[in-house]
């Protein structure tokens, strides 16, 4: 067959690189496009219809699931997801047979994917319908856990997601925020992303919101506002987060509603 004409897609500009780098070394391989973000890998895919698409998962404004999502079924290409989902996550993933490469990889792991997508692709597998078999089951598993558990000094905390208002970094942890008290979890931003699921944004590389909680929004700058939520926090949204604020804007004014 002809080279496997390659797209990479992932938000962190050195988890791109070690991917080229990667897929450089391979003959098989042509790298046809990079992409930062969800917007312009769909524009990318739509455009260049690439045979294989190194996708990650979470990603500001717009994820790899939304990606896929906002793709026409028969547009589908085959698909390696690169993400640091936890391992409930994975399971979806390993059902549907459709492979992933979970961060940190090392050069063994990476290669073994390549070899089954290449042979896939040989095969003319239908990876189109377990693609959309997969899809199916992340919908359903969008709303997200009912609660997320806090081990601190011999104590296990069970909080709510229906109560968190916002969180935000706090080094190697994050700060989990309801409206009557905070909590500390060692976890990632990007991690926080995935487990709370749909109904909160990430509005900053710090910070992401329950979208129902927020009561107001102040324009401070170019792009950027202050978020009054419900519990009296105030968040401020990131310049380059600016289309997930448009979005929150779009969804909750009509088409007759003034906003001043």
């Amino acid at each position: 067959m002809s080279r496997i004409r390659a797209l990479l897609v992932d938000d962190e500009p050195l988890a791109r690189e070690r991917l080229r780098t990667l897929l450089e070394r391979d003959s098989e391989i042509e790298i046809v496009g990079e992409c930062e973000d969800g917007l312009s890998a769909v524009s990318s895919i739509l455009e260049l219809s690439p045979d294989l698409v190194f996708l990650d998962v979470q990603m500001p404004e717009m994820d790899g699931f939304q990606v896929l999502r906002a793709l026409d079924s028969d547009r589908l290409p085959a698909v390696v997801f690169v993400t640091a989902y936890d391992q409930y996550a994975m399971r979806a993933f390993d059902v549907h047979a459709i492979d992933y490469l979970l961060k940190p990889f090392d050069q063994d792991r990476f290669h073994r994917t390549l070899d089954w997508v290449k042979e896939r692709l040989r095969a003319d597998s239908d990876l189109r319908s377990e693609l959309r078999a997969l899809l199916g089951d992340v919908r359903r598993q969008a709303a997200g856990p009912e609660r997320i558990v806090i081990r601190s000094r011999g104590r296990v905390r069970f909080v709510r997601v229906q109560e968190i208002e916002w969180v935000e970094a706090a080094g190697n942890y994050v700060r989990i925020h309801t409206s009557e008290t905070s909590h500390l979890l060692r976890e990632t931003m990007k991690g926080m992303e995935g487990r709370l699921g749909d109904g909160f944004e990430r509005v900053s590389r710090s910070a992401i919101v329950r979208v129902d909680r927020i009561t107001e929004l102040q324009a401070v700058a170019h792009g950027e506002y202050v978020l009054s939520l419900a519990g009296g926090g105030r968040v401020r949204s990131g310049r380059t987060y600016s289309g997930v604020m448009a979005r929150l804007i779009g969804d909750q004014t009509g088409p007759h509603d003034e906003v001043e």
